[in-house]
């Protein structure tokens, strides 16, 4: 059974894709795209990265540690969206 679950903001698209029972390369994975808005903030009308779970993982401590995340959810919109909400 495959578990998909998508966070949207207005820049940003996050989407993490997840197969427990599959063990093949590739199966559980987290994308962030830019969303390219009218008046374009952005080069290119969409930027993607994509990841493995693990490595998603490895920057949520990243940015946890260095954004001084206390467990409460952000409040300001301009605030960068918390990684764990997505790929929990």
């Amino acid at each position: 059974m495959i578990n998909q679950k998508n966070k949207y903001t207005k820049r940003f698209n996050f989407g993490i894709s997840r197969n427990p029972t599959s063990h093949k390369a590739g199966s559980n994975v987290m994308t962030i795209e830019t969303r390219a808005p009218d008046g374009g903030h952005y080069s290119t009308p969409s930027v993607g990265l994509t990841m493995t779970v693990k490595e998603a993982r490895a920057l949520q401590g990243f940015l946890n540690a260095e954004l001084g995340y206390a467990g409460s959810p952000a409040v300001a919109d301009d605030t960068p969206v918390e990684i764990d909400t997505v790929i929990s």
